[in-house]
């Protein structure tokens, strides 16, 4: 079954999610959360492997889309993030149309070591 733009948008912020808040789930619902979420198996899929009702399966996933975009909300380390990569996507448009070679390298590598740390 083909996914809609919806869906894999809502996909890629699970993601997002779960890559900054993950380890703040419990472990069961974190493991049920990644086949669904990274792994891409069907609600019916993890049912059958984890021995628990698809209505069951279904229930822990919504759960952890409310507590991980809660978390979003109180911390905004998505966004921040985002920011961040943002501000530093428009240091490297400033630096390609400078053409001081010395200066120009070094922000480059700075925000490279930058992006290596987020």
């Amino acid at each position: 079954m083909e996914k809609s733009l919806t869906e894999l948008d809502e996909i890629v912020e699970l993601s997002y999610l779960y890559d900054f808040y993950g380890a703040l789930l419990k472990e069961n619902h974190r493991l049920i959360f990644e086949d669904y979420v990274l792994n891409d198996l069907s609600l019916a899929e993890i049912a059958r492997e984890r021995e628990i009702t698809r209505q069951g399966v279904y229930d822990i996933i919504r759960r952890c889309r409310i507590r991980l975009r809660d978390y979003e909300e109180k911390l905004q380390l998505v966004h921040k993030f985002q920011m961040t990569k943002d501000k530093l996507q428009e240091i490297e448009r400033i630096v390609r149309e400078e053409t001081e070679g010395e200066t120009t390298g070094r922000i480059t590598r700075l925000a490279q070591e930058i992006y290596d740390i987020i």
